[in-house]
């Protein structure tokens, strides 16, 4: 197998999201890229991380909690975008800057209580099923604003907002409406959260639809780092 051209693929993308940005009026650098690096050997992350990449997403704890680890004295931005089992908690509190994926309180709790005190808070998401699919992990959209009071209230934690990962579909319509559904929850939250300010939703097949609903940021993989292993 060929070598994945990190550089080239950063690039365009970079360029892509610019042109998501340009369509809708939004601000040039107004939507962060989270690189999903899972399954990805670090020398693949060192040559994002040579383009300027400072943000970089994983799904596995360990996985996450080790590479972290590995590039600890370089600064980056580590966000746990996968489901979170209440045994790999501690490791995540100590090792991330962002958790995406909060859907439970007990969850919080135990990343607030484990969060190191010499550590700034941990940015936290809560995670939506906004699609209502059964098989997907996430909060039903009326459950949300229960959960964000209780979260909000943890010293460890800052909570910033929401994350979705809507049911995939080509039609850009329906992938707008998902979207749409999820800028309202976020507007809703914010009338007695107003410090909340992230949508993380969007991803390689539909950012284009994210941004232009207000995504702020999003998580794109394989078209950075080449197909899935």
């Amino acid at each position: 197998m060929s070598e994945v051209n990190v550089s080239d693929n950063l690039k365009k993308l970079r360029l892509r999201i610019a042109k998501a940005e340009q369509a809708v009026g939004r601000a040039p650098n107004s939507v962060g890229l989270v690189a999903v690096s899972k399954t990805k050997p670090i020398s693949l992350i060192r040559a994002a991380i040579a383009e300027g990449q400072r943000a970089f997403g994983e799904n596995y704890a360990q996985e996450a909690i080790e590479k972290a680890t590995a590039l600890a004295d370089l600064g980056l931005e580590w966000h746990f975008i996968g489901p979170v089992q209440s045994n790999k908690t501690q490791g995540l509190a100590g090792a991330m800057s962002w958790v995406h994926t909060v859907d439970r309180l007990k969850i919080a709790r135990r990343l607030n209580d484990q969060r190191p005190e010499n550590m700034p808070a941990l940015n936290v998401c809560l995670q939506v099923n906004i699609s209502q699919e059964t098989s997907k992990a996430g909060l039903p959209p009326d459950q949300v604003a229960a959960l964000a009071r209780e979260v909000a209230g943890l010293p460890r934690l800052r909570l910033r907002g929401l994350m979705a990962i809507p049911a995939p579909t080509d039609n850009t319509l329906e992938q707008r409406q998902a979207f749409a559904d999820m800028r309202e929850l976020l507007l809703q939250l914010k009338s007695t959260l107003p410090e909340l300010d992230t949508l993380s939703m969007g991803m390689s097949g539909d950012l284009e639809a994210a941004i232009a609903e207000g995504a702020t940021l999003i998580r794109v993989g394989s078209d950075i780092f080449g197909a899935r292993n």
